[in-house]
């Protein structure tokens, strides 16, 4: 097992401003399907702010049956109604052919599905094991790549469930080798439940990294128990460049006891700045739209910038 060492800060010192990390902004998704439902005008009031901090991508909205997310049951109007900025990638989430229907009819391109490597969890979450929903997703594969769009397949309870405990990162890996022979273009780790650590994120990522070296990987944390920021930093070590992140910390799973909220987007900008990484992200109005984010759900979010600043003066 690697670890990370006390050269780990001259590395990043090599690379500087040159390295450059995506962060896609989830907080209208996944962040806002956790919340009491909030009227459509409020989540294009987010959305449009989100656009305007700088972020290249933006996960918007989901296109699931308004019974298992009433949060997302306006998903139509929300998107119809947001301001597309030049220059950010927006992409949505689906359960099935259905909701790749709508995504598609209203212009999506870049669609995301999801799968728990955890048969527990799938079940809880869509009612299928694991299997089933792979059989599935290589039919929506097809769908997608028909109709001009990329497939993103994200793996919920990478790290561990909460159901079922650990999870094998071969069980993983096998996943991943899955949906690559039916097509995938990319892969995210998702951290359903916050039960990542640095140690499980090396053998995740190193075991996926040995058999499909040059597949986009992308990884998503929670922070519920407080170990999100350093598992960005275990995966910086190992070369991964792109990670989901919820402005003010909004989320969490519905299908998931204790899944409490995203690592926050500002928490993440505000450490690899200092480190001397580029996101292209302005954090004033990346904190402004947090406070935003803030009103709009009612409650102060969990996010240490937002709530205490930056540690220097914007």
């Amino acid at each position: 097992m690697s670890v990370v060492s006390g050269d780990f800060a001259s590395e990043i010192a090599g690379r500087g401003a040159m390295s450059f990390i995506s962060i896609r902004e989830v907080g209208p998704r996944d962040g806002l399907q956790n919340e009491d439902s909030v009227p459509a005008d409020a989540k294009v009031r987010l959305l449009d702010a989100l656009s305007a901090t700088g972020v290249q991508r933006i996960e918007a909205v989901s296109f699931v049956h308004p019974k298992a997310i009433p949060q997302m049951a306006d998903a139509d109007e929300v998107w119809s109604r947001a301001t597309k900025r030049p220059g950010v990638r927006y992409s949505a989430l689906v359960p099935n052919s259905r909701g790749a229907e709508r995504a598609l009819a209203a212009g999506f391109t870049e669609i995301e599905v999801v799968v728990s490597a955890s048969d527990t969890h799938n079940r809880r979450n869509v009612n299928r094991s694991t299997d089933e929903s792979l059989d599935d997703i290589a039919a929506l594969i097809d769908l997608l790549h028909r109709s001009g769009a990329t497939a993103e397949v994200i793996i919920s309870t990478s790290f561990g469930c909460p159901f079922e405990g650990d999870v094998d990162p071969a069980r993983v890996a096998a996943i991943v080798d899955r949906v690559v022979a039916d097509g995938a273009d990319r892969v995210a780790f998702g951290d359903t439940t916050g039960m990542g650590t640095p140690r499980r994120v090396e053998d995740v990522v190193g075991r996926v990294r040995d058999r499909h070296p040059d597949l986009p990987l992308l990884l998503h944390f929670h922070n519920t128990r407080g170990t999100a920021l350093a598992n960005i930093l275990s995966a910086l070590r190992m070369g991964i460049t792109e990670y989901d992140a919820s402005v003010g910390g909004l989320g969490g799973c519905p299908y998931a006891p204790g899944a409490t909220g995203n690592v926050a987007t500002e928490e993440v900008v505000h450490m690899l700045h200092d480190m001397g990484y580029e996101t292209g992200i302005d954090l004033k109005a990346l904190l402004d739209a947090a406070r935003l984010a803030q009103e709009i759900a009612g409650r102060e979010l969990p996010s240490g910038v937002l709530r205490a600043g930056p540690r220097r003066p914007l």
